[in-house]
C-alpha cells in the first residue's frame, strides 16, 4: 500500500476498518513508521455524539475523545505492509487524564508515540491537543491478530 503524507479519508478507510459514524480521524499529517504519527480530528456541530448542557457548546464525551487517540495510534501500527491482513485489539489504558473539554468547532491534534513494539503487541503514549491546551493523556495497550481470528482473551 503506497501511502503519502498528509493521509486523507481514502487512505485511512484502506488502513483502519472503521466507517462513518465511527471514524475518528479525518486526516493524518505527520507519520514516522513505528515512532510517531499526528491524526487531526474536525469537530462539528452535529457529530450525533456530542452532549450539550445548557449555556455551553457542544462537548465531545472523552470517551470519544479517547478511541479518537486509538484510532490514530491503530493507523500508525496497521499501516505497514506486514500488517495489511491484521486487526489491532484494545487491550488497555493506562494513566489516563482528561484536563479540558473538547467542544464543536475544535481541531484536535492527536499524537501517537510507540513506547514499547513486538510483532503481536504494543504500547503507545497518546495525547490530544487543541491549540496549545492539553485535553487528554494516557498510555494504550494493544494486541495484534488476524483478521477473522478472536480478540486475545475473548
Amino acid at each position: 500500500m503506497e501511502l503519502t503524507l498528509p493521509f486523507e479519508q481514502t487512505d485511512i478507510q484502506r488502513i483502519l476498518p472503521h466507517r462513518y459514524p465511527f471514524l475518528l480521524v479525518d486526516r493524518v499529517t505527520e507519520f514516522e513508521a513505528d515512532t510517531r504519527i499526528v491524526g487531526l480530528k474536525n469537530v462539528s456541530r452535529n457529530e450525533t455524539y456530542l452532549w450539550e448542557e445548557p449555556g455551553s457548546l457542544p462537548t465531545m464525551p472523552f470517551t470519544i475523545l479517547t478511541e479518537a487517540v486509538a484510532q490514530v495510534g491503530a493507523i500508525m501500527i496497521l499501516a505497514k505492509p506486514e500488517n495489511k491482513d491484521r486487526l489491532i485489539f484494545f487491550m488497555g489504558i493506562d494513566h489516563v487524564r482528561y484536563r479540558h473539554p473538547v467542544r464543536a468547532g475544535d481541531q484536535v491534534r492527536i499524537v501517537a508515540t510507540v513506547k514499547r513494539l513486538r510483532s503481536r503487541m504494543g504500547t503507545l503514549r497518546g495525547q490530544a491537543w487543541v491549540g496549545d491546551r492539553l485535553c487528554c493523556e494516557g498510555t494504550m495497550t494493544f494486541a495484534l491478530g488476524k483478521k477473522g481470528e478472536e480478540a486475545p482473551g475473548a
